[in-house]
């Protein structure tokens, strides 16, 4: 692929679980059980989630992943698949395919542990392998539920000219190779407290100034029911973009139909902000629905834009 109207909008690289889901009233303490719901298996993971969202709001794309040879490794093919996903660069074998166990309270706030699986059989032998499929992106995705030093390779497999989104969840300490591509550094508050440890400061604002500070050209901060905050390096600007008001039904994988949402847009030429602006509705969309793909919308089932307008 080497026409630019060949390339694909959104190159994922990372994740794909099967989400393993139950309700409860609350979670539980430590060495407490509690009784929850009948137990719902749904097809997720960051990279895959990022993978399907894009593809629903109509962007070309493809996920590098890898999963088992296994009835769940089934059920995420085909759901990438159904949803327009090309699974040239889906990876089968090497370990079960991942799980994440997800318990979900009534306010729609979730925990969530993984069990990595054939994830973490994501080699960097295996992004050289795909060297043409890196070269054919627009824009690469990437999330830390894939080793660190797999999501190296990809910076490092990069065409010139290719955008790079980085959403480091779980986080992690990041080389400076990988953080100089970043463009943006996708954070929540959480995962930015972290990779800025005591020097984080108490405003988004302050964790955008740090987190720019580590290298990355961009940093955006989704702020959940607060939108996000977009911080561009070379300009210095500070963004600050507002969410459209929904009732809260599930959060599980709106982050990564943000970050998707956000790739494809950059991808597309826009501004980091109104970019970020365009994933916040489709956050907001996702989290009005029960589960993470199965929450993600079309474009045409977006919330309207908030009457505020985006300024510096």
């Amino acid at each position: 692929m080497n026409d630019d109207n060949d390339l694909y909008d959104l190159l994922v690289v990372g994740s794909a679980n099967a989400d393993l889901v139950v309700g409860v009233e609350r979670r539980p303490a430590a060495g407490e059980t509690v009784l929850g719901s009948d137990l719902a298996v749904h097809p997720g993971g960051k990279g895959g989630n990022q993978a399907v969202a894009a593809a629903r709001l109509g962007a070309r794309t493809a996920l590098l992943a890898r999963v088992g040879d296994d009835a769940h490794g089934t059920l995420l093919l085909d759901a990438q698949r159904a949803a327009g996903v090309d699974t040239v660069g889906l990876l089968v074998g090497g370990a079960p395919t991942g799980v994440a166990l997800i318990t979900v309270d009534p306010s729609g706030d979730n925990s969530i542990v993984v069990s990595p699986g054939a994830n973490a059989r994501l080699t960097p032998e295996d992004i050289r392998a795909a060297g043409s499929l890196l070269s054919s992106a627009r824009v690469v995705s990437a999330q830390l539920e894939i080793p660190l030093d797999t999501v190296a390779e990809v910076v490092r497999g990069l065409r010139p000219g290719t955008r790079f989104v980085l959403n480091p969840s779980p986080p992690a300490p990041l080389p400076a190779e990988v953080l100089a591509a970043c463009d943006p550094l996708v954070v929540n508050e959480h995962e930015a407290r972290v990779v800025l440890g005591e020097t984080a400061g108490d405003t988004p604002e302050e964790w955008a100034r740090g987190l720019l500070a580590l290298g990355p050209r961009s940093v955006v901060i989704t702020l959940g029911a607060e939108g996000a905050l977009t911080a561009d390096g070379r300009t210095d600007s500070f963004v600050r973009v507002p969410s459209p008001k929904v009732a809260a039904v599930d959060t599980t994988g709106a982050g990564d139909a943000f970050t998707a949402a956000l790739g494809w847009r950059l991808g597309l030429g826009e501004e980091l902000a109104a970019a970020a602006a365009y994933a916040v509705r489709v956050g907001a969309a996702a989290v009005t629905r029960q589960g993470a793909q199965s929450s993600y919308p079309t474009a045409s089932e977006l919330p309207p834009a908030p009457a505020e307008v985006p300024s510096p």
